[in-house]
C-alpha cells in the first residue's frame, strides 16, 4: 500500500512539473532523475497547494541548500503566491548553481515583466530564447518585452519568429496586431 502512495505522489508530481513546464524524466520502473527534487514538495505544486509547496521545498532546501531544482520549484510557488520579488530571487539562485532550462528563463522574464523591468525581462527571455529557440512562447514574450520598451523593429522580428513555430495561435494573432499598430493605437490595444 505504501509503494501504491508512493507511485501516486510521483505520478502527480510528474504531472505537476509539465505546469512548471518541465518534462519529467522518470522510468515507470522506479528510478526518479533530478527532475523531481522531492516527492512531498512537487506533489504539494502539482495539486496547486503553493503554501504546502513553499513550506516543503524551504524544507528541501535547509539539507539540500545547492539543490536548484528545488530553488526553481520555490521561485515558481511564490510566483504563483503573488511573492514576485521572492520568485525572482529563486530563479536567480537557480540560475546561479547552474540550472540552464529555457523554461526557468521564460518564468523570470514573466516575473520581471511584473515589476515593469523590461531590460532584465529582455535579457531574461533572450536566454530563453537562446536555451530552447523552438519554443514560441519564448519568441512571443520576448516580443512582448522589446514592444514594451518601444524596440518595434525587435519585436516584430521575434513575432514572426514565433509566429514561425506557432503559427496557428490565436495569442499571437492577437500580438500581431498590437506590434504592428501605431503608437497612438498601442494604448487602446493593451488596454483593452
Amino acid at each position: 500500500m505504501r509503494r501504491l502512495s508512493i507511485a501516486l505522489r510521483v505520478l502527480v508530481a510528474a504531472m505537476a512539473l509539465t505546469l512548471v513546464g518541465e518534462r519529467p524524466a522518470f522510468s515507470w520502473a522506479g528510478s526518479l532523475s533530478e527532475e523531481i527534487c522531492d516527492v512531498d514538495a512537487d506533489f504539494a505544486l502539482g495539486i496547486e497547494d503553493y503554501r504546502a509547496a513553499i513550506a516543503l521545498h524551504r524544507k528541501v532546501l535547509r539539507a539540500h541548500k545547492d539543490s536548484a531544482l528545488a530553488h526553481y520549484h520555490l521561485g515558481f510557488a511564490y510566483g504563483m503566491n503573488g511573492r514576485t520579488r521572492d520568485e525572482i530571487d529563486e530563479y536567480l539562485a537557480a540560475a546561479k548553481l547552474g540550472l540552464e532550462r529555457w523554461d526557468l528563463f521564460l518564468n523570470l522574464g514573466v516575473a520581471y515583466s511584473i515589476q515593469n523591468d523590461w531590460q532584465k525581462s529582455i535579457d531574461a527571455f533572450k536566454t530563453a530564447v537562446r536555451l530552447g529557440p523552438d519554443h514560441p512562447e519564448a519568441h512571443l514574450n520576448l516580443a512582448i518585452a522589446y514592444e514594451r520598451s518601444h524596440r518595434s523593429d525587435e519585436a516584430l522580428r521575434e513575432f514572426n519568429a514565433s509566429q514561425r513555430l506557432a503559427p496557428s495561435d490565436r495569442d499571437e494573432v492577437d500580438t500581431n496586431a498590437s506590434i504592428s499598430a501605431k503608437p497612438r493605437d498601442l494604448v487602446s490595444v493593451h488596454d483593452q
